[in-house]
């Protein structure tokens, strides 16, 4: 019979197989939907349905610079043990690489990767390192030239926290001091105009507060306010924040004295903003012992 593309999806949902390997599986059994199932089973590609519930936390961030861009993904899994496994890390830095010629995380799924859309290649890696694995996002940045560092590093451009800093003119090595500093101290935004304003606004009104609690006049309240908000500003944003390599001076200032000009930057670390599930130890060795 013939095969469909919605018949490719429909087995492609019930089991989480990849796009050619459920329409190899419909051709191969004639478009008999149980018997494909049984056949991507029998292969170990009909795994990935069953583990795509649990919390994947773990894993690396993979970085590439191609020219004037430089990128960012993050590769999840359920284990550190498999971040250190080389497979997996041979798929992220193949990631990585492709991540370099596309727009967002939508285009990087579709990519090609060795003959597959990046997104097949990643479910294939489900059944055969037996974990659920999540292409969960992908930072971009372009600029005159692109500094990177990564933190924790398990081999080439790999680790768990990889930091991107885009440049108006010629790096002279400040770019990775800068993508180390940011490592560090996680700044919310480049600069005062680039945070949210939910966060600027949540502030002010708690510093607000606190102010007027010292039950001085209001006029001596709205400078304390102000003083407090450059503040907040000093250590939220990159360009006002105390160089860690040098603290006599903000990072905007060592990168003007290095006769560069920050355009942005992309820190993306190992899990963030993942909820973990929590299990204690007793809990654990019952499901071990089949209880």
């Amino acid at each position: 019979m013939a095969i469909t593309a919605a018949n490719v999806k429909e087995l492609r949902d019930v089991s989480g197989a990849g796009m050619m390997d459920a329409k190899k599986a419909l051709t191969e059994t004639d478009g008999d939907m149980e018997a494909a199932i049984d056949w991507l089973r029998t292969k170990g590609l009909a795994k990935a349905a069953k583990k795509s519930g649990r919390t994947a936390a773990e894993g690396l961030v993979g970085v590439a610079v191609s020219g004037n861009v430089g990128v960012a993904v993050e590769v999840n899994s359920e284990t550190d043990f498999v971040a250190r496994n080389s497979e997996f890390q041979e798929m992220v830095s193949g990631i990585a690489g492709v991540a370099a010629g596309v727009a967002d995380l939508e285009a990087l799924r579709a990519a090609d990767l060795g003959g597959k859309p990046v997104a097949d290649v990643v479910t294939a890696k489900i059944a055969t390192i037996g974990e659920n694995l999540s292409l969960r996002r992908m930072a971009r940045v372009e600029g005159e030239s692109v500094a990177v560092y990564v933190h924790n590093s398990v081999a080439e451009g790999l680790g768990k926290i990889g930091v991107l800093v885009a440049m108006k003119g010629t790096d002279n090595g400040i770019g990775k001091q800068i993508a180390m500093h940011i490592a560090a101290t996680s700044p919310a935004s480049l600069s005062e105009k680039d945070l949210d304003p939910d966060l600027v606004a949540r502030e002010k009104a708690v510093l607000t507060e606190q102010a007027r609690e010292s039950g001085k006049p209001e006029g001596v309240i709205e400078k304390m306010i102000v003083g407090r908000m450059n503040k907040f500003f000093e250590e939220v944003t990159l360009l006002k924040q105390k160089f860690v390599i040098d603290p006599d001076v903000s990072v905007g200032k060592a990168a003007a004295d290095a006769g560069v000009e920050i355009l942005g930057f992309a820190r993306v670390a190992v899990g963030e903003g993942i909820e973990k599930e929590e299990e204690d130890f007793a809990a654990e060795v019952a499901k071990t012992a089949g209880r």
